[in-house]
């Protein structure tokens, strides 16, 4: 299934945008040695900041695919170390073609649901300082999986990825946020007991679908 490359915590909050001088942002993360326990609410020794947009248990830990982030470094002609894409997890295997409710088993106790995409923000855009970011990013629908936490436990670089369920309905997170597959949104929505963010999103994207 996969593996960790590295786990990212942050490293200093920045004040992006010049328009919101005293917003401050938690995306700038780095990578960290040693094992990191992961709550219900995400590793200990992260957090956000705009907490509107971001965190809670729909949201508690971010993965990026390190396949994913070496296409864009090829792009962009710059290294996009770990924790760049503001990610918690940087995963050798799958994440945005990962299916909405799998659950993966890292190490021998924690346990987490995909759940939903990321949605890229003007603070991401002003982060990357690239050139239409945001369109580009969108585009390409690269956008990595949150998290739920299932069953707390350490994580650290190196931990396997082992898929312990895998839904039917087949509907992917890059599904979600491109609109596509609509016969598979809609098996998405049928599930029982969705979690609310991923109801809503999956029933967002039926519509645009529609």
């Amino acid at each position: 299934m996969g593996r960790v490359l590295a786990v990212c915590l942050v490293a200093a909050e920045r004040r992006l945008d010049p328009r919101k001088p005293d917003r401050s942002t938690a995306i700038d993360k780095r990578s960290v040695s040693g094992p990191v326990q992961v709550d219900l609410l995400g590793p200990r020794g992260d957090h956000v900041c705009d907490t509107r947009h971001h965190g809670g248990a729909e949201q508690a830990v971010y993965g990026y695919s390190e396949h994913e982030a070496q296409r864009w470094a090829r792009e962009l002609g710059c290294e996009l170390p770990a924790g760049w894409f503001g990610e918690n997890l940087r995963i050798d295997g799958d994440t945005t073609d990962l299916v909405v409710g799998t659950r993966l088993r890292i190490g021998t106790t924690l346990e987490l649901e995909v759940t939903i995409p990321r949605t890229p923000c003007r603070t991401f855009a002003l982060w990357s300082g690239h050139e239409n970011w945001l369109r580009r990013f969108t585009e390409r629908g690269d956008t990595g999986t949150y998290f739920r936490v299932v069953s707390p436990g350490p994580v650290t670089a190196g931990d396997a990825l082992t898929a312990v369920f895998v839904p039917e309905h087949g509907a992917t997170v890059r599904d979600v946020f491109q609109s596509s597959r609509p016969d598979r949104l809609r098996a998405l929505l049928s599930v029982d007991d969705l979690p609310p963010k991923v109801a809503r999103d999956a029933q967002r994207a039926l519509n645009r679908a529609n």
